[in-house]
């Protein structure tokens, strides 16, 4: 077996099919932009893994735990070099009702359960259905997304009222923090005009954190969330017995924890792949979050997936490859063993001005200009996703988005079905059909035709039509039948084969060509002798 070189080791690293691709711009400046990208990424987690697990009831260390293992296992397999995986509160709304009800060992048990089903959805490769989502659902997810960020970033800025609540901050403190959150956004905005030394993200932290360090300042810090010191995560089997009354209480949990996490990653995948120029990858994600997610759940993490806003602010920070990924999960985790002291001493200031930052570059302006530019439908699309991200969760939206989508294409090509018409020579009476005939079209399709009072010979021309489904197929029939039974000969032109097949039937013909279309039903069908058969 020949030897892995540092070529091809490099070309694995960076998730490229050639290992030019990584070494073009191999080296120490390469490496130290990826490692730092890593860094920032590490510090924007730990506030966000905390919250999360306090999201879902369960302890902070079982947040970074997820972190860590799924952020580290998604960077080393994963099918988009550059991506950042972790835990989510997208998966933490949906596992709080099973952990008040049951306890976290059940939602280990849900998260392992829910990795096996992410790995069988990349095994038959279901990730490809992913380039079914129309870009205004992309469009209106990110906006979606962007809003939900900023928002909860507003929790930052309340402080605990004494009587188990929070209340906003007001006078000095919130001046305080207002001021050195725009004093990292203002860090981060002219760092790249400055240098390209550090990322701009790292830089403003670097900068703010220092400043309050260095003078005392009074301000809520990363540790005020609570304190991330702890050991390396331990293997343990989830004590939830092994019974199906267990199985019928974690599979619902599951099944939702598991489509959430790959639309999630999906999509990020997709908004990676546009930011960096790369492609494909879907299936091979599928199999390294449910990898991840089945670890993590025998290692006490509450489960994850991809994680937009970090996705953003490592691509941003310079992390193209699987280095950056690598390097953020192994800081996490030195955070926890070893770095907690420092790094519970961050002020919450400056992750926030760097959140913000992400808000602002993830936004896509410039679909607030093209509103009145593109189709009512498009346009209404995309306020309904941003609608159902923030009030509901992603994987909603987006279902919304594709369903909403399906059907207004449905309905403008059921209108488009039309037919031109001309008499030949010997008397016979030509139809061609234009535009797609299918479920919807179908009713549409009939009416274009007069049985009654069209001539004895009648040919039907589908060169400019498609036949898609069973319905198509069912007019087609049930409109021979009403020309046979008023004795008049109908010629069907330009079929596919296997409408073909599917059509013959006594009297009438379907005219083979040299020039028929070679394109296949959308669906398979079984015929029985006499009788238009099949499935949808």
């Amino acid at each position: 077996m020949p030897r892995l070189t540092l070529a091809a080791w490099a070309g694995r690293m960076a998730g490229g099919n050639r290992p030019a691709d990584f070494l073009a711009g191999f080296g120490p400046a390469m490496l130290k932009t990826e490692v730092l990208a890593g860094l920032t990424v590490a510090l924007a987690l730990v506030p966000e893994a905390v919250a999360f697990a306090f999201v879902a009831g369960v302890h902070p260390l079982v947040g970074l735990y997820a972190a860590f293992i799924v952020g580290l296992i998604t960077a080393l397999i994963g099918g988009r070099p550059g991506m950042i995986s972790g835990a989510t509160g997208a998966l933490a709304v949906v596992m709080v009702s099973l952990v008040a009800e049951h306890g976290v060992d059940y939602l280990f048990a849900a998260v392992v359960l829910m990795g096996v089903l992410q790995v069988l959805a990349g095994v038959f490769r279901l990730g490809k259905f992913i380039r079914l989502v129309p870009h205004p659902v992309m469009l209106g997810f990110v906006n979606g997304l962007a809003i939900v960020i900023f928002m909860a970033q507003l929790s930052q800025f309340q402080v605990a009222d004494g009587a188990d609540g929070k209340t906003w901050m007001t006078g000095t403190p919130l001046y305080v923090m207002l001021g050195l959150t725009a004093l990292t956004m203002a860090v981060i905005w002219a760092m790249p005009k400055l240098t390209s030394f550090v990322p701009a993200p790292l830089a403003g932290v670097a900068v703010v954190a220092g400043l309050v360090i260095a003078f005392g300042i009074d301000v809520p810090r990363v540790g005020d969330l609570a304190s991330i010191k702890g050991g390396l995560p331990e293997f343990g089997i989830p004590m939830a017995p092994l019974t199906l009354e267990t199985l019928k209480i974690v599979l619902p949990y599951a099944v939702i924890l598991a489509a959430i996490g790959l639309i999630e990653s999906l999509l990020t995948l997709n908004l990676v792949g546009e930011m960096t120029g790369q492609r494909g990858g879907a299936s091979k994600e599928c199999v390294a979050q449910g990898i991840a997610n089945v670890t993590t759940g025998f290692f006490g993490g509450m489960g994850g997936c991809a994680m937009i806003g970090q996705s953003m602010i490592n691509v941003k920070s310079g992390g193209r490859t699987r280095i950056s990924g690598i390097s953020s999960a192994l800081f996490l985790l030195a955070f926890i063993l070893v770095g907690s002291s420092l790094i519970e001493q961050i002020p919450l200031a400056a992750l926030v001005g760097v959140m913000f930052m992400v808000v602002i570059g993830t936004f896509a302006w410039r679909s607030l200009t093209i509103l009145r530019k593109i189709p009512l439908t498009d346009a209404l699309v995309m306020l309904l996703v941003t609608a159902v991200t923030v009030l509901t969760d992603l994987a909603a939206a987006v279902v919304v988005g594709v369903i909403v989508s399906a059907l207004a294409y449905a309905w403008n090509n059921a209108t488009r079905i039309r037919a031109r018409t001309h008499i030949t020579p010997e008397g016979a009476k030509v139809y061609r059909i234009e535009g797609p005939l299918f479920f919807g079209s179908a009713a549409g399709f009939d009416l274009l035709f007069s049985p009654n009072t069209d001539p004895a010979a009648v040919t039907i021309d589908f060169e400019l039509s498609r036949v898609v489904d069973q319905s198509a197929l069912q007019a087609i029939e049930t409109l021979a039948m009403r020309y046979q039974a008023l004795g008049k000969t109908l010629q069907l032109r330009h079929l596919s084969r296997d409408c073909h097949k599917l059509l013959k039937r006594a009297g009438q013909l379907v005219v083979d060509a040299d020039d028929d279309p070679d394109y296949g039903l959308a669906v398979d069908y079984s015929v029985r002798p006499g009788i238009l058969g099949g499935g949808g």
